[in-house]
């Protein structure tokens, strides 16, 4: 007995089965600014500025150097920290210099019962995002839990560096952090 094959049968069991595994198949993560959903770091993806994470150095240092700090304690997939990432991001183009920004998820804090005040997880709450500012003395200065307006860290960062109150002083202009250069430039004689 001699089988045949039938093309357009087998044609047609397979594109059903290409069709029915792609409708199947799992949508792609859709997170965004506004929703809690993982989608990567935000300080990269929402403020432009990869440089806070990893933090360069950890709490103790920082409090070793004397400097002011400002140790923002967040997670990935909180809509108030990727808002509140745009924040951090402005305040490290006007006190980066002269302050530590320690960019630190409460992911990685380590699991245990007590902490040194040295640690960032001393002051961790329980809730994100949480910024706290130490002066130069390693003070606390500030602590508080949630979205805060620039203006508010600002004030902060105004009477640890004893400088003139906003309504007195002129206005700060930000430094451009991602500027993209449009400009045609003529090829020199060794690039060509």
């Amino acid at each position: 007995m001699l089988l045949r094959f039938n093309f357009s049968r087998f044609w047609t069991l397979l594109l059903s089965a290409v069709v029915a595994c792609l409708m199947l198949a799992p949508l792609p993560a859709q997170a965004g600014l506004t929703d809690d959903r993982y989608d990567g770091d935000i300080f990269a993806l929402y403020a432009g500025n990869g440089s806070l994470v990893p933090p360069k150095l950890t709490l103790a240092d920082s409090l070793k150097q004397e400097k002011a700090t400002l140790l923002v304690l967040y997670t990935d997939d909180s809509s108030d920290c990727k808002q509140y990432s745009t924040v951090v991001s402005q305040l490290q183009a006007f006190y980066g210099r002269v302050t530590d920004i320690l960019a630190i998820r409460v992911d990685s804090l380590p699991v245990k019962s007590q902490f040194e005040p040295t640690e960032a997880g001393y002051y961790y709450q329980g809730f994100v995002p949480q910024t706290v500012v130490f002066d130069q003395s390693g003070k606390m200065r500030f602590n508080e839990k949630g979205s805060i307006a620039f203006e508010q860290v600002d004030d902060v960062f105004r009477t640890v560096f004893d400088l003139l109150p906003r309504s007195q002083s002129v206005p700060l202009k930000r430094r451009q952090v991602n500027e993209v250069n449009t400009e045609l430039v003529p090829a020199t004689p060794a690039q060509k």
